[in-house]
């Protein structure tokens, strides 16, 4: 989310995005560029030895399950020696251990990394205990990486008296230095959830501490590049291995702000189709998920979830892929005939569809929705040219789409969908608030909460309360917190209690930094809104 000084500096761009709609049949493009077929394995080799060490990038687990969990590692093209020119597919091995000493070694095995997925591994590990520690390692070319902790779920059925995770958004490499998860490591975590724009696909901002390769990314090359490039950081590596991840994108993964299939600017059709396919891949390429294939062109559904035990069930949401055009030429805009329409959609039917399925038969404490932009209201009223006192909604959010949020929000009271809990990243700051049947109405029932959490880096080192935050508040009374400094969101769940700490640091353009606990949220089970700690 690029800021407000920033967004006026670049083209105004719903002149381009009616161009784009001009420019070809947009189901053509989808045809066009569909699925790609199955990686082919070409020559299979086992690799005797490597010119560097392989495993520059770090491990990573994510998607656990009860009984399973994706290990992943990508091998450095430096420790190749030529081979990746050839088409040639990689052995690569692995070890599973019920202890870091890996004295007890439960599984062993063997993934293939293939040059159609630039030498990434994913490999899902099945036939696990429920709700344990599992230690991991890779092994190619007599090189053995670092070791990472995986963990499974609980059972679905089982009761779970406490669990532990974080959430974090928003790591604009060349604005900080990632201290924020080298604590966050240290926290030994049951899970870590990353709720989009892990890249950022252009540069943008000043005082930058630390810069990216290349310009604007746009081929899969690129794409691939700028993962390097952030890949390669120690204090993400080491939140990667401490724990088990969940993902998910918002818009930089691929270009900012697009909607769908619609680009941010001075993009045909064909194009963005196939930046969106070299976007998805490299995404897939790069994160620890359990997805079929990972090479399906632009078209790639990310939306799951996850149980863990009686206690909580997480539904992971793609607010990006399906969504409808930004109104009213997208920012903080006045409302118009767009932005009423009740037809648009940021979800789509069919992850509606699946969603509203999930939240009808929810039972467990907590329902999780795990998605990118602030679901509660932040419309501010500012005095126009005329001296007129005017409302602007932010677009790009879920006021940009008030039919969908209102529908989602009479759904959970209907449904009576346990707890829900929205967790939100995007915005570059940490918000508390409660979700309402009616935001313009302070009496209106409270259906769910919010928590958001700010950004990793970007923005740079931010400030506590702004001019900004502080119009926000007073005009948004079911909002209760704000805070804009860097950091991420920790929480503790029980069966009775959620508890939130908003962590963060005095500043990320210097590495090291402390890490300190600015505000803590609980959310009472019963009682749906946000309480001070």
């Amino acid at each position: 989310m690029k800021s407000d000084s920033l967004r006026n500096a670049l083209p105004q761009r719903r002149t381009s995005r009616r161009e784009f709609i001009r420019q070809g049949s947009l189901l053509g493009g989808l045809f066009m560029f569909g699925s790609f077929p199955l990686p082919s394995l070409g020559a299979l080799s086992e690799l005797k030895s490597v010119s560097a060490y392989p495993f520059n990038l770090g491990v990573a687990s994510g998607d656990p399950t009860s009984d399973s969990v994706i290990l992943w590692t990508r091998l450095g093209k430096q420790a190749l020696g030529g081979i990746d020119t050839m088409g040639t597919a990689l052995h690569v091995h692995y070890e599973l251990a019920d202890s870091e000493s890996f004295s007890n070694i439960v599984r062993a095995g063997t993934a293939i990394a293939t040059p159609e997925l630039g030498y990434s591994v994913h490999t899902d590990v099945r036939g696990l205990m429920p709700g344990r520690d599992y230690f991991y390692r890779w092994h190619v070319g007599g090189a053995t990486s670092q070791v990472g902790r995986a963990r499974t779920a609980p059972l679905a059925a089982s009761a779970v008296d406490r669990f532990r995770f974080a959430f974090a958004s928003c790591q604009q490499y060349e604005h900080g230095f990632y201290t924020a998860y080298r604590h966050m490591a240290e926290e030994n975590l049951d899970l870590i959830v990353h709720l989009g724009d892990y890249i950022y696909e252009s540069s943008w901002g000043e005082n930058l501490v630390r810069a990216h390769e290349g310009p604007e990314i746009i081929t899969l090359d690129d794409y691939r590049a700028r993962y390097t490039t952030y890949r390669s950081d120690p204090d993400l590596q080491a939140a990667h291995a401490s724990a088990p991840w969940i993902v998910t994108w918002d818009d930089h993964e691929v270009d900012d702000n697009y909607a769908g299939i619609i680009p941010e600017d001075g993009q045909t059709p064909q194009q963005m189709l196939r930046r969106r396919a070299a976007a998805y891949q490299a995404w897939y390429e790069f994160m620890p998920v359990r997805l079929p294939v990972g090479r399906e062109g632009p078209d790639m559904p990310i939306h799951r979830s996850f149980r863990f035990g009686k206690l909580m069930e997480m539904n992971v949401l793609d607010t990006r892929q399906y969504r409808n055009d930004q109104a009213c030429g997208d920012g903080r805009k006045p409302s118009c005939a767009e932005h009423t329409d009740p037809s648009r959609t940021l979800l789509g039917q069919a992850q509606k569809n699946w969603l509203y399925s999930n939240l009808a038969s929810a039972d467990a404490t907590w329902n999780v929705l795990a998605q990118q932009i602030m679901m509660a209201s932040l419309r501010s009223v500012e005095i126009n040219a005329e001296g007129a006192s005017e409302e602007l909604w932010p677009m790009d959010v879920w006021d940009g789409y008030p039919y969908e949020r209102a529908e989602l929000l009479d759904y959970l009271d209907l449904v009576k969908t346990p707890n829900p809990v929205v967790l939100t990243g995007d915005i570059h700051a940490n918000w508390a608030a409660d979700l309402k049947l009616d935001f313009d109405n302070e009496a209106s029932r409270t259906v769910g909460s919010e928590l958001v959490g700010t950004s990793i880096t970007s923005g740079g080192d931010g400030q506590d309360l702004t001019e900004t935050g502080s119009k926000l508040l007073a005009n948004n009374p079911h909002v209760k917190f704000y805070n804009g400094q860097r950091g991420y969101v920790s929480n503790v769940l029980t069966p009775h209690m959620w508890t939130a700490d908003f962590k963060i640091l005095p500043r990320v353009t210097v590495a090291g930094e402390p890490i300190s606990t600015r505000a803590s949220f609980v959310i009472e089970a019963g009682r749906p809104g946000v309480q001070q700690g």
